[in-house]
Protein backbone atom coordinates (compact mmCIF):
# COMPACT_ATOMS: atom_id res chain seq x y z
CA UNK A 1 0.00 0.00 0.00
CA UNK A 2 1.41 3.54 -0.91
CA UNK A 3 2.45 5.29 2.33
CA UNK A 4 -0.11 8.26 1.49
CA UNK A 5 -2.79 5.80 1.42
CA UNK A 6 -1.79 4.38 4.33
CA UNK A 7 -1.37 7.70 5.98
CA UNK A 8 -5.10 9.07 4.97
CA UNK A 9 -6.78 5.59 6.35
CA UNK A 10 -4.91 6.39 9.79
CA UNK A 11 -6.17 9.43 9.44
CA UNK A 12 -9.38 8.84 8.76
CA UNK A 13 -9.51 6.90 11.74
CA UNK A 14 -8.09 9.16 14.27
CA UNK A 15 -4.91 7.79 14.57
CA UNK A 16 -2.75 10.17 12.25
CA UNK A 17 -0.19 10.59 15.22
CA UNK A 18 1.19 7.56 14.58
CA UNK A 19 3.31 8.99 11.17
CA UNK A 20 4.49 12.10 13.57
CA UNK A 21 8.10 10.53 13.75
CA UNK A 22 8.12 9.78 10.14
CA UNK A 23 10.45 11.86 8.32
CA UNK A 24 12.78 11.05 11.36
CA UNK A 25 13.05 7.57 10.78
CA UNK A 26 15.38 5.31 8.43
CA UNK A 27 15.03 3.67 5.79
CA UNK A 28 14.65 0.66 7.73
CA UNK A 29 12.59 1.50 10.46
CA UNK A 30 9.75 3.82 7.98
CA UNK A 31 9.63 -0.11 6.69
CA UNK A 32 9.22 -1.32 9.89
CA UNK A 33 6.36 1.21 10.81
CA UNK A 34 4.37 0.99 7.48
CA UNK A 35 4.57 -3.49 7.92
CA UNK A 36 2.95 -3.37 11.26
CA UNK A 37 0.80 -0.15 10.27
CA UNK A 38 -0.68 -2.59 7.06
CA UNK A 39 -0.99 -5.27 9.17
CA UNK A 40 -3.45 -3.88 11.61
CA UNK A 41 -6.89 -3.26 11.03
CA UNK A 42 -7.09 0.14 12.78
CA UNK A 43 -10.77 0.03 11.97
CA UNK A 44 -11.25 -3.25 13.71
CA UNK A 45 -9.07 -1.49 16.66
CA UNK A 46 -11.85 1.65 17.04
CA UNK A 47 -14.85 -0.31 16.94
CA UNK A 48 -13.10 -2.70 20.07
CA UNK A 49 -12.33 0.40 22.19
CA UNK A 50 -15.76 1.98 21.43
CA UNK A 51 -17.59 -1.59 22.25
CA UNK A 52 -15.32 -2.20 25.78
CA UNK A 53 -15.88 1.19 26.77
CA UNK A 54 -19.30 0.73 26.59
CA UNK A 55 -19.99 -2.65 27.85
CA UNK A 56 -17.41 -1.89 30.67
CA UNK A 57 -20.10 1.00 31.06
CA UNK A 58 -22.66 -1.00 31.43
CA UNK A 59 -20.95 -4.00 33.34
CA UNK A 60 -20.85 -1.12 36.21
CA UNK A 61 -24.26 0.13 36.15
CA UNK A 62 -26.00 -1.66 39.21
CA UNK A 63 -29.40 -1.89 37.63
CA UNK A 64 -27.61 -4.37 34.34
CA UNK A 65 -25.49 -6.52 36.68
CA UNK A 66 -27.35 -8.38 40.07
CA UNK A 67 -30.76 -8.48 38.87
CA UNK A 68 -30.21 -10.04 35.92
CA UNK A 69 -27.56 -12.77 36.97
CA UNK A 70 -29.52 -16.04 38.20
CA UNK A 71 -27.93 -19.49 39.51
CA UNK A 72 -27.57 -22.46 36.52
CA UNK A 73 -30.65 -23.83 36.09
CA UNK A 74 -31.47 -27.25 37.24
CA UNK A 75 -30.41 -30.24 34.58
CA UNK A 76 -27.58 -27.63 33.35
CA UNK A 77 -25.13 -29.11 35.70
CA UNK A 78 -24.05 -32.31 36.44
CA UNK A 79 -21.02 -34.01 39.02
CA UNK A 80 -18.97 -36.38 39.25
CA UNK A 81 -20.27 -38.10 42.72
CA UNK A 82 -22.22 -40.48 40.53
CA UNK A 83 -19.73 -43.44 39.97
CA UNK A 84 -21.93 -45.29 37.90
CA UNK A 85 -22.35 -42.58 35.24
CA UNK A 86 -18.75 -41.13 35.44
CA UNK A 87 -18.01 -45.50 34.61
CA UNK A 88 -20.51 -44.23 31.24
CA UNK A 89 -19.15 -41.40 30.96
CA UNK A 90 -15.37 -42.14 30.75
CA UNK A 91 -16.54 -45.15 28.17
CA UNK A 92 -18.12 -42.74 26.02
CA UNK A 93 -14.80 -40.48 25.96
CA UNK A 94 -12.33 -42.76 25.77
CA UNK A 95 -14.29 -44.83 22.43
CA UNK A 96 -14.27 -40.93 20.96
CA UNK A 97 -10.50 -41.10 21.73
CA UNK A 98 -9.46 -44.61 20.89
CA UNK A 99 -11.36 -43.44 16.91
CA UNK A 100 -9.48 -40.66 17.01
CA UNK A 101 -12.01 -38.11 17.07
CA UNK A 102 -10.37 -36.21 20.09
CA UNK A 103 -7.71 -33.02 19.87
CA UNK A 104 -6.87 -30.44 23.34
CA UNK A 105 -5.91 -27.09 23.09
CA UNK A 106 -3.51 -25.73 25.22
CA UNK A 107 -3.75 -22.54 26.60
CA UNK A 108 0.56 -21.51 27.33
CA UNK A 109 0.72 -17.80 26.27
CA UNK A 110 1.74 -16.65 29.41
CA UNK A 111 5.88 -16.18 30.61
CA UNK A 112 5.99 -17.02 34.51
CA UNK A 113 7.01 -13.01 35.74
CA UNK A 114 4.82 -13.52 39.30
CA UNK A 115 6.95 -17.06 39.96
CA UNK A 116 10.42 -15.04 39.21
CA UNK A 117 11.05 -16.39 35.70
CA UNK A 118 11.40 -15.24 32.37
CA UNK A 119 10.57 -18.48 30.90
CA UNK A 120 6.71 -19.57 29.59
CA UNK A 121 4.70 -20.96 32.11
CA UNK A 122 4.99 -24.59 31.22
CA UNK A 123 8.73 -24.34 31.74
CA UNK A 124 8.14 -24.33 35.49
CA UNK A 125 9.39 -27.11 37.76
CA UNK A 126 6.79 -26.59 41.16
CA UNK A 127 10.19 -28.44 42.48
CA UNK A 128 8.70 -32.31 42.66
CA UNK A 129 11.21 -35.60 43.36
CA UNK A 130 11.32 -35.79 38.97
CA UNK A 131 11.38 -32.18 38.74
CA UNK A 132 9.37 -32.54 35.75
CA UNK A 133 7.75 -29.33 34.08
CA UNK A 134 4.39 -28.68 33.48
CA UNK A 135 4.64 -29.14 29.67
CA UNK A 136 6.19 -32.61 30.74
CA UNK A 137 3.29 -33.60 33.14
CA UNK A 138 0.69 -32.64 30.54
CA UNK A 139 2.65 -34.46 27.65
CA UNK A 140 2.66 -37.33 29.38
CA UNK A 141 -0.57 -37.64 30.00
CA UNK A 142 -1.48 -37.29 26.79
CA UNK A 143 0.73 -40.37 25.98
CA UNK A 144 -0.30 -42.53 28.85
CA UNK A 145 -4.23 -41.90 27.65
CA UNK A 146 -3.26 -42.71 24.44
CA UNK A 147 -1.59 -46.33 25.96
CA UNK A 148 -4.78 -46.82 28.11
CA UNK A 149 -7.40 -46.12 24.99
CA UNK A 150 -5.42 -48.61 22.98
CA UNK A 151 -5.44 -51.33 25.46
CA UNK A 152 -9.09 -51.01 26.61
CA UNK A 153 -10.40 -51.50 22.89
CA UNK A 154 -7.67 -53.71 21.78
CA UNK A 155 -5.88 -51.03 19.38
CA UNK A 156 -2.35 -51.65 17.99
CA UNK A 157 0.52 -49.74 19.87
CA UNK A 158 0.83 -46.26 18.68
CA UNK A 159 -2.00 -46.21 16.57
CA UNK A 160 -3.82 -43.86 18.68
CA UNK A 161 -3.29 -40.16 18.84
CA UNK A 162 -4.28 -37.20 20.37
CA UNK A 163 -3.17 -34.37 18.88
CA UNK A 164 -1.88 -31.57 21.36
CA UNK A 165 -1.83 -27.83 20.19
CA UNK A 166 -0.27 -25.33 21.67
CA UNK A 167 -0.67 -21.61 22.39
CA UNK A 168 2.26 -19.50 22.67
CA UNK A 169 2.27 -15.86 22.42
CA UNK A 170 5.15 -13.71 20.62
CA UNK A 171 7.07 -13.55 24.03
CA UNK A 172 7.10 -16.73 24.83
CA UNK A 173 6.88 -18.77 20.80
CA UNK A 174 11.02 -19.12 20.12
CA UNK A 175 11.52 -20.54 23.78
CA UNK A 176 8.52 -23.00 24.16
CA UNK A 177 9.32 -24.62 20.85
CA UNK A 178 12.94 -24.72 21.62
CA UNK A 179 11.83 -26.08 25.33
CA UNK A 180 9.65 -28.95 23.60
CA UNK A 181 12.27 -29.70 20.76
CA UNK A 182 15.26 -29.51 23.32
CA UNK A 183 13.33 -32.37 25.50
CA UNK A 184 12.26 -34.52 22.39
CA UNK A 185 8.32 -33.10 22.64
CA UNK A 186 8.82 -35.36 26.24
CA UNK A 187 8.17 -38.55 24.36
CA UNK A 188 5.03 -37.34 21.82
CA UNK A 189 5.57 -37.50 18.34
CA UNK A 190 6.47 -34.28 16.67
CA UNK A 191 4.20 -34.35 14.14
CA UNK A 192 1.24 -34.50 16.52
CA UNK A 193 2.31 -31.17 18.59
CA UNK A 194 1.53 -28.40 16.85
CA UNK A 195 2.31 -24.93 18.33
CA UNK A 196 1.14 -21.81 17.52
CA UNK A 197 0.74 -17.70 18.41
CA UNK A 198 -2.41 -16.10 19.66
CA UNK A 199 -2.74 -13.02 18.02
CA UNK A 200 -1.61 -9.47 19.83
CA UNK A 201 -3.61 -5.92 19.83
CA UNK A 202 -2.45 -2.12 20.47
CA UNK A 203 -2.12 -0.76 23.55
CA UNK A 204 -4.42 2.38 24.00
CA UNK A 205 -4.11 5.19 25.89
CA UNK A 206 -7.19 6.36 28.22
CA UNK A 207 -8.64 7.74 25.16
CA UNK A 208 -8.27 5.31 22.63
CA UNK A 209 -5.17 6.45 20.92
CA UNK A 210 -2.78 3.63 19.87
CA UNK A 211 0.43 3.93 21.56
CA UNK A 212 3.70 3.91 20.06
CA UNK A 213 6.51 1.87 21.90
CA UNK A 214 9.23 3.74 19.65
CA UNK A 215 9.50 6.31 16.96
CA UNK A 216 8.92 3.48 14.84
CA UNK A 217 7.06 0.74 16.59
CA UNK A 218 3.67 0.63 18.01
CA UNK A 219 3.07 -1.03 21.37
CA UNK A 220 1.24 -3.91 21.04
CA UNK A 221 0.05 -6.83 23.89
CA UNK A 222 -1.29 -10.31 23.59
CA UNK A 223 -5.40 -10.62 22.78
CA UNK A 224 -5.88 -12.52 25.98
CA UNK A 225 -7.08 -16.51 26.12
CA UNK A 226 -10.26 -15.63 24.66
CA UNK A 227 -7.77 -14.97 21.25
CA UNK A 228 -7.29 -18.41 21.04
CA UNK A 229 -10.91 -18.65 18.98
CA UNK A 230 -9.05 -15.91 16.09
CA UNK A 231 -5.59 -17.91 16.47
CA UNK A 232 -7.08 -21.23 15.37
CA UNK A 233 -7.97 -19.51 12.13
CA UNK A 234 -4.20 -17.82 11.70
CA UNK A 235 -1.83 -19.19 9.62
CA UNK A 236 0.31 -21.46 11.27
CA UNK A 237 3.70 -20.19 9.73
CA UNK A 238 3.88 -17.14 7.63
CA UNK A 239 2.88 -17.51 3.50
CA UNK A 240 1.32 -20.71 4.34
CA UNK A 241 -2.62 -21.67 4.47
CA UNK A 242 -2.53 -24.28 7.24
CA UNK A 243 -4.37 -23.34 10.29
CA UNK A 244 -5.10 -25.55 13.82
CA UNK A 245 -9.16 -25.63 12.75
CA UNK A 246 -7.93 -26.90 8.89
CA UNK A 247 -5.67 -29.82 10.78
CA UNK A 248 -8.45 -30.56 12.90
CA UNK A 249 -10.33 -31.41 9.74
CA UNK A 250 -7.62 -33.20 8.15
CA UNK A 251 -7.51 -35.40 11.07
CA UNK A 252 -11.19 -35.31 11.26
CA UNK A 253 -11.12 -34.58 15.36
CA UNK A 254 -14.77 -33.78 16.07
CA UNK A 255 -14.35 -33.03 20.29
CA UNK A 256 -11.55 -30.57 21.83
CA UNK A 257 -10.91 -30.12 24.91
CA UNK A 258 -9.06 -26.96 25.98
CA UNK A 259 -7.49 -25.93 28.87
CA UNK A 260 -4.69 -23.38 30.79
CA UNK A 261 -1.07 -24.57 31.57
CA UNK A 262 -0.94 -23.71 35.09
CA UNK A 263 -2.85 -25.75 36.46
CA UNK A 264 -0.78 -29.05 37.88
CA UNK A 265 -3.75 -31.44 38.18
CA UNK A 266 -5.16 -31.02 34.77
CA UNK A 267 -6.75 -34.23 32.99
CA UNK A 268 -5.59 -33.55 29.87
CA UNK A 269 -8.41 -34.85 27.18
CA UNK A 270 -10.25 -36.23 30.56
CA UNK A 271 -12.36 -39.33 29.29
CA UNK A 272 -15.01 -38.83 31.42
CA UNK A 273 -15.30 -34.90 30.56
CA UNK A 274 -15.70 -35.36 27.38
CA UNK A 275 -18.21 -38.64 27.82
CA UNK A 276 -20.35 -36.31 29.49
CA UNK A 277 -19.90 -33.49 26.78
CA UNK A 278 -20.81 -36.08 24.06
CA UNK A 279 -23.85 -37.26 26.18
CA UNK A 280 -25.43 -33.89 26.39
CA UNK A 281 -24.68 -33.52 22.98
CA UNK A 282 -23.24 -30.14 23.56
CA UNK A 283 -21.62 -27.79 21.50
CA UNK A 284 -19.44 -26.34 24.46
CA UNK A 285 -19.11 -27.15 27.86
CA UNK A 286 -17.57 -26.20 31.44
CA UNK A 287 -16.13 -27.92 34.00
CA UNK A 288 -15.64 -26.25 37.39
CA UNK A 289 -15.17 -26.86 40.71
CA UNK A 290 -17.51 -26.09 43.94
CA UNK A 291 -16.45 -22.83 45.63
CA UNK A 292 -14.57 -23.33 48.98
CA UNK A 293 -16.37 -20.17 50.78
CA UNK A 294 -19.52 -17.63 49.63
CA UNK A 295 -16.99 -14.65 48.82
CA UNK A 296 -13.86 -16.68 47.17
CA UNK A 297 -13.09 -14.42 44.57
CA UNK A 298 -13.17 -16.69 41.47
CA UNK A 299 -15.70 -15.98 39.01
CA UNK A 300 -18.70 -18.72 38.49
CA UNK A 301 -20.40 -20.17 35.56
CA UNK A 302 -24.09 -18.39 36.02
CA UNK A 303 -26.76 -17.14 33.72
CA UNK A 304 -26.97 -13.77 32.41
CA UNK A 305 -30.80 -13.00 31.98
CA UNK A 306 -31.27 -16.29 29.73
CA UNK A 307 -28.22 -16.80 28.43
CA UNK A 308 -25.09 -18.78 30.48
CA UNK A 309 -22.35 -16.47 31.08
CA UNK A 310 -19.23 -16.28 33.49
CA UNK A 311 -19.90 -14.33 35.95
CA UNK A 312 -16.96 -12.23 38.14
CA UNK A 313 -17.31 -12.17 42.21
CA UNK A 314 -17.35 -8.56 42.07
CA UNK A 315 -20.59 -8.37 40.00
CA UNK A 316 -22.11 -10.42 42.52
CA UNK A 317 -24.16 -8.93 45.61
CA UNK A 318 -23.72 -10.59 49.28
CA UNK A 319 -26.97 -12.02 49.42
CA UNK A 320 -26.66 -13.86 46.24
CA UNK A 321 -22.94 -14.81 47.01
CA UNK A 322 -24.15 -16.30 50.25
CA UNK A 323 -27.72 -17.68 49.50
CA UNK A 324 -28.20 -21.67 49.42
CA UNK A 325 -29.77 -24.46 48.18
CA UNK A 326 -33.04 -25.28 50.84
CA UNK A 327 -32.65 -28.80 49.84
CA UNK A 328 -28.46 -29.55 49.56
CA UNK A 329 -27.32 -26.79 51.51
CA UNK A 330 -24.98 -25.97 48.37
CA UNK A 331 -23.98 -22.59 47.85
CA UNK A 332 -26.26 -21.29 44.52
CA UNK A 333 -23.83 -19.77 42.89
CA UNK A 334 -20.95 -22.51 43.79
CA UNK A 335 -19.70 -23.05 39.78
CA UNK A 336 -16.17 -21.80 40.11
CA UNK A 337 -14.63 -21.45 37.02
CA UNK A 338 -11.36 -22.98 36.06
CA UNK A 339 -10.83 -22.47 32.33
CA UNK A 340 -11.11 -25.89 31.91
CA UNK A 341 -14.00 -26.26 27.95
CA UNK A 342 -15.17 -29.15 25.63
CA UNK A 343 -16.26 -28.28 22.41
CA UNK A 344 -17.19 -29.49 19.04
CA UNK A 345 -15.12 -28.63 16.45
CA UNK A 346 -18.31 -27.98 14.52
CA UNK A 347 -18.52 -25.40 17.54
CA UNK A 348 -15.20 -23.87 16.91
CA UNK A 349 -15.79 -22.96 13.45
CA UNK A 350 -18.90 -21.01 13.70
CA UNK A 351 -17.54 -18.66 16.77
CA UNK A 352 -16.40 -16.84 13.37
CA UNK A 353 -19.52 -16.31 12.71
CA UNK A 354 -20.21 -14.02 15.95
CA UNK A 355 -16.90 -12.99 16.62
CA UNK A 356 -17.53 -9.32 16.56
CA UNK A 357 -20.17 -9.06 19.33
CA UNK A 358 -18.35 -10.58 21.75
CA UNK A 359 -16.93 -7.46 23.82
CA UNK A 360 -13.07 -6.90 24.86
CA UNK A 361 -12.08 -6.15 28.65
CA UNK A 362 -10.06 -3.60 29.23
CA UNK A 363 -7.08 -3.98 31.45
CA UNK A 364 -5.67 -0.66 32.16
CA UNK A 365 -2.21 -0.58 32.88
CA UNK A 366 1.47 1.23 33.08
CA UNK A 367 2.74 1.32 29.19
CA UNK A 368 6.12 2.38 28.51
CA UNK A 369 5.90 4.51 25.10
CA UNK A 370 7.29 7.80 23.41
CA UNK A 371 6.21 11.10 24.47
CA UNK A 372 4.58 12.66 20.93
CA UNK A 373 6.00 15.83 21.14
CA UNK A 374 9.58 15.09 22.65
CA UNK A 375 10.63 11.23 21.05
CA UNK A 376 11.58 10.60 24.56
CA UNK A 377 10.37 6.91 25.71
CA UNK A 378 7.90 7.60 28.97
CA UNK A 379 7.84 4.84 32.01
CA UNK A 380 5.14 5.56 33.15
CA UNK A 381 4.58 5.44 37.30
CA UNK A 382 0.79 4.92 37.35
CA UNK A 383 -1.75 3.47 34.96
CA UNK A 384 -2.13 5.35 31.39
CA UNK A 385 -3.27 3.14 28.95
CA UNK A 386 -5.51 -0.05 28.64
CA UNK A 387 -4.48 -3.58 26.86
CA UNK A 388 -7.54 -5.18 25.72
CA UNK A 389 -8.12 -8.61 26.18
CA UNK A 390 -10.78 -11.12 25.47
CA UNK A 391 -11.63 -13.93 27.85
CA UNK A 392 -12.37 -17.87 26.39
CA UNK A 393 -15.40 -17.99 28.12
CA UNK A 394 -16.62 -14.82 26.15
CA UNK A 395 -18.09 -17.36 23.73
CA UNK A 396 -20.75 -18.98 26.37
CA UNK A 397 -23.45 -17.07 25.69
CA UNK A 398 -23.22 -17.62 22.11
CA UNK A 399 -23.17 -21.76 23.26
CA UNK A 400 -26.81 -23.04 21.86
CA UNK A 401 -26.01 -26.61 23.75
CA UNK A 402 -24.50 -25.80 26.46
CA UNK A 403 -23.51 -28.23 30.00
CA UNK A 404 -21.77 -27.67 33.09
CA UNK A 405 -19.60 -30.58 35.17
CA UNK A 406 -18.45 -30.30 38.17
CA UNK A 407 -15.43 -31.83 39.57
CA UNK A 408 -13.24 -32.35 42.53
CA UNK A 409 -10.77 -29.34 43.33
CA UNK A 410 -8.52 -31.98 45.12
CA UNK A 411 -8.29 -33.57 42.23
CA UNK A 412 -8.56 -31.48 39.50
CA UNK A 413 -7.58 -27.80 40.40
CA UNK A 414 -4.63 -26.48 42.10
CA UNK A 415 -3.44 -23.35 39.84
CA UNK A 416 -0.02 -22.11 39.91
CA UNK A 417 -0.73 -18.21 40.04
CA UNK A 418 1.84 -16.54 42.38
CA UNK A 419 5.18 -16.67 43.57
CA UNK A 420 7.06 -19.23 46.04
CA UNK A 421 6.24 -18.64 49.47
CA UNK A 422 2.79 -16.87 48.89
CA UNK A 423 0.73 -19.44 50.83
CA UNK A 424 -2.08 -19.80 48.08
CA UNK A 425 -1.53 -21.27 44.29
CA UNK A 426 2.09 -21.20 44.66
CA UNK A 427 4.65 -23.73 43.86
CA UNK A 428 4.40 -25.15 47.07
CA UNK A 429 0.53 -25.75 47.39
CA UNK A 430 0.88 -26.77 43.63
CA UNK A 431 3.30 -29.91 44.66
CA UNK A 432 1.62 -30.56 47.80
CA UNK A 433 -1.43 -31.18 45.78
CA UNK A 434 -0.34 -33.24 43.25
CA UNK A 435 1.66 -35.51 46.07
CA UNK A 436 -1.57 -36.01 47.72
CA UNK A 437 -3.36 -36.62 44.86
CA UNK A 438 -0.57 -39.60 44.04
CA UNK A 439 -0.81 -40.57 48.02
CA UNK A 440 -4.61 -40.93 47.24
CA UNK A 441 -3.62 -43.09 44.30
CA UNK A 442 -1.79 -45.32 46.57
CA UNK A 443 -4.46 -45.99 49.00
CA UNK A 444 -7.43 -46.00 46.63
CA UNK A 445 -5.31 -49.69 45.00
CA UNK A 446 -5.08 -50.51 48.60
CA UNK A 447 -1.57 -49.86 49.94
CA UNK A 448 -0.89 -47.55 53.36
CA UNK A 449 1.36 -44.77 53.17
CA UNK A 450 3.62 -43.70 56.37
CA UNK A 451 2.91 -39.97 57.31
CA UNK A 452 5.49 -37.99 55.45
CA UNK A 453 6.49 -40.25 53.26
CA UNK A 454 6.40 -38.58 49.75
CA UNK A 455 5.48 -40.95 46.41
CA UNK A 456 5.22 -39.56 43.02
CA UNK A 457 3.43 -41.21 40.54
CA UNK A 458 4.55 -40.82 36.71
CA UNK A 459 1.86 -39.75 34.30
CA UNK A 460 3.28 -42.57 32.03
CA UNK A 461 1.91 -45.14 35.08
CA UNK A 462 -1.33 -43.81 36.02
CA UNK A 463 -3.42 -41.54 34.40
CA UNK A 464 -5.73 -41.13 36.97
CA UNK A 465 -5.12 -43.74 39.58
CA UNK A 466 -5.66 -47.00 37.34
CA UNK A 467 -2.94 -49.77 36.77
CA UNK A 468 -1.94 -49.71 40.32
CA UNK A 469 -3.46 -52.89 41.28
CA UNK A 470 -0.07 -54.63 42.39
CA UNK A 471 0.23 -52.22 45.33
CA UNK A 472 -2.46 -53.88 46.97
CA UNK A 473 -1.35 -54.77 50.99
CA UNK A 474 1.92 -52.77 50.63
CA UNK A 475 3.32 -50.22 52.87
CA UNK A 476 5.21 -47.69 51.48
CA UNK A 477 8.02 -46.13 53.82
CA UNK A 478 10.53 -44.46 51.10
CA UNK A 479 10.16 -41.56 49.66
CA UNK A 480 10.51 -41.11 45.56
CA UNK A 481 9.54 -40.67 42.31
CA UNK A 482 8.45 -43.85 39.98
CA UNK A 483 9.39 -43.90 36.45
CA UNK A 484 7.88 -47.40 36.25
CA UNK A 485 5.19 -49.27 38.30
CA UNK A 486 8.26 -52.00 39.37
CA UNK A 487 9.84 -49.33 40.96
CA UNK A 488 7.52 -49.20 43.68
CA UNK A 489 8.39 -52.55 45.22
CA UNK A 490 11.90 -50.23 46.03
CA UNK A 491 9.88 -48.11 48.21
CA UNK A 492 7.60 -50.79 50.41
Amino acid sequence: MAIDTLRQRYEAAGQGHLFKFWSKLSATQQDELKTQLETLNIERVNRIYAKAVSSEAGALNPATTADAIQPLPKGASESVSDAAKVKEWRQIGLEAIARGEVGVLLMAGGQGTRLGSSAPKGCYDIALPSHKSLFQYQAERIARLQTVAEIEYSKPSGSVIIPWYVMTSGPTRRDTEEFFKGNSYFGLDSKNVVLFEQGTLPCLTMEGKVLLETPSRVAVAPDGNGGLYAATRSPLLPGKSDTVLSDLAKRKILYVHAYCVDNCLVRVADPVFLGYSIKKQADCAAKVVPKTHPTESVGVVACRGDKFSVVEYSEISKEQAERRDPETGDLTFRAGNIANHFYTTAYLNQVESFEEDLAFHIARKKIPHVDLETGETVKPSKPNGMKLEMFVFDVFPYTERFAVLEVERKEEFSPLKNAPGTGSDDPETSRRDLLAQHKRFLEHAGAKVKEGVEIEISPLVSYAGEGLESVNGKVFTRSGPVAAVEELDVLA
